[in-house]
């Protein structure tokens, strides 16, 4: 049986693999062997964290944390080749668009170990993002590139990987396989809505903690000062990030919203299910918005997901505490159908099937 190493650094990256490693478990034709770096590191990842999620535990965990951008990756560059060494896989996969992403692809390749990359093809154009020069530098050096829309297959199409011996296939988001899966057992898991006593449609779902907002302290007073007017209508309900809470603490800032302390995938599920709408710099929770049949407003200046604004379903307001108020007022009481095909189905089983194939 050949064996394939993945490489994976945040909890997001997880809930994803975990719908790969259940096909793979299913057909028995491949042998995986999972690598946490530890690039997120997160106390919820305990033992309970990867039986309640049915994620299997990594065989190896590089603990590799809390360093700069360099210094991480160079010590996931030396961690990852000596796990390779050790296993001898015939391919790497890796997710997204992490340092732990791009440490992964890089050992990998100077190792002449084929490299497969899950989400590949996302462009934001700001090359401020680290992610954004993770998303190329992976891609480029990729041997399968499995992208989530056509929108990415074009982006490639546009940096002539047509020209290189690379292959791009569209597999459609593996995140939607996830929501599903996890979506059928999250009310039965989590308590979370009636621990807050929430209402189905009457509260805002918001998260924020990208840097481009939290270095910014006018963008992110502009941000919570739309988030408190938005409240006097609907409760906003915010999952505080580390990072906000102690910018925000700091400057002695507080805002009248429904504050809560970080929450499980169980719980985040929950919250979406029920929310009314959406708000929030994260890339993963805009799609998990629409998987749940939610409206979004996206507090950032550009997004990876363009097929989601172009649709109606979401809107880029930067950190524009008017157009975040318009864009609430708009969406608030508006029907679309969600039912519009943007990100493919069963795409687990279609990437298990592109990863046989290079085998």
């Amino acid at each position: 049986m050949k064996k394939i190493v993945t490489i994976l650094g945040a909890r997001p990256q997880f809930v994803k693999a975990a719908v790969l490693s259940r096909i793979i478990s299913k057909y028995k034709e491949i042998e995986e062997v999972i690598v946490h770096t530890g690039q997120h590191y997160d106390t919820n990842m305990s033992a309970i964290f990867f039986e309640e999620m049915e994620i299997p535990t990594p065989k190896y965990n590089l603990a590799i944390n809390g360093l700069s951008h360099g210094a991480m990756t160079g010590q996931m560059l030396l961690k990852i080749e000596e796990v390779l060494l050790l296993e001898k896989p015939v391919l790497v996969v890796v997710y997204g668009d992490t340092n732990s992403t791009i440490a992964g692809a890089l050992a990998a390749k100077k190792m002449n170990i084929k490299v497969v990359h899950i989400e590949a093809g996302l462009r934001s154009f700001n090359m401020k993002m680290p992610e954004e020069i993770n998303r190329i530098l992976t891609d480029r050096i990729s041997d399968l590139l499995l992208c989530p829309t056509e929108t990415a297959i074009k982006n490639l199409e546009k940096e002539g990987f047509n020209n290189l011996p690379s292959k791009v296939v569209k597999c459609g988001d593996i995140m939607k396989d996830a929501v599903k899966f996890y979506g059928k057992t999250s009310a039965q898991k989590s308590s979370i809505i009636a621990t807050l006593n929430l209402n189905k449609n009457e509260f805002v779902l918001a998260t924020i903690h990208r840097q481009e907002n939290t270095g910014s302290l006018k963008k992110l007073k502009s941000i919570f000062a739309g988030l408190e007017e938005i409240g006097k209508q609907k409760q906003v309900v915010l999952p505080l990030h580390p990072r906000t809470k102690a910018i925000l603490d700091k400057n002695k800032l507080k805002y009248d919203v429904t504050i809560i302390d970080p929450v499980g995938y169980f719980d985040m599920l929950e919250l979406l299910k029920n929310c009314n709408l959406v708000i929030t710099d994260s890339g993963g929770l805009q799609k998990e918005a629409f998987f749940n049949k939610k409206y979004c407003i996206i507090a950032r200046d550009e997004t990876e997901w363009v097929e989601l604004v172009n649709n109606g379903f979401a809107e880029i307001i930067g950190s524009d505490r008017t157009k975040m108020i318009y864009a609430f007022e708009n969406f608030k009481n508006s029907l679309a159908n969600f039912e519009v095909e943007l990100y493919g189905n069963r795409v687990g089983e279609k990437i298990h099937t592109e990863i046989l194939k290079l085998l």
